[in-house]
């Protein structure tokens, strides 16, 4: 997994809207990058909805938002106008993006071993350093975890 002080693995998607999107396209600006499992499941919605809930509270402490997730465009579409997301959502369908944080992995769920994604939210400063790794996610207080120092 990518540590704190690390350069953030560059890589290029599409966006909910089939739109190019890439980490260079947030150079100069602070990022929360935020891995997670699947649109419309009840943690992963609860952490969007967090996110969503606190945005601008997010954008004044000078960081945009970024999901990231398995799922494919029409899906993110979906999850992004089901609920009102200010937010882009990059289709990592290869799992090429997660594959280079280092956040697919094996996980244990309901007593059953699979792999997945393992629910990670870096913070990335301007110069594309990851600042922050958070992977104890608090899914319905995730804002909070964000925009807590240290």
């Amino acid at each position: 997994m990518i540590k704190p002080g690390q350069t953030a693995p560059a890589f290029t998607g599409l966006d909910q809207d089939g739109r190019e999107l890439a980490l260079s396209d947030y150079a100069g600006r602070k990022l929360v990058l935020y891995f997670y499992p699947k649109d419309d499941t009840p943690g992963c919605t609860a952490e969007a909805c967090s996110l969503r809930d606190r945005h601008s509270q997010l954008e004044s402490a000078g960081y945009e938002v970024l999901g990231v997730s398995p799922d494919g465009v029409a899906k993110h579409a979906r999850f992004k106008a089901k609920h009102g997301l200010p937010f882009r959502l990059l289709a990592d369908t290869d799992l090429s993006v997660a594959k280079a944080f280092g956040v697919w992995g094996r996980k244990k769920f309901m007593g059953r071993e699979f792999d997945g994604i393992i629910r990670t939210t870096f913070l990335i400063d301007e110069k594309g350093i990851v600042e922050r790794v958070i992977d104890k996610v608090l899914t319905k207080d995730h804002a909070a975890q964000v925009l807590a120092t240290g």
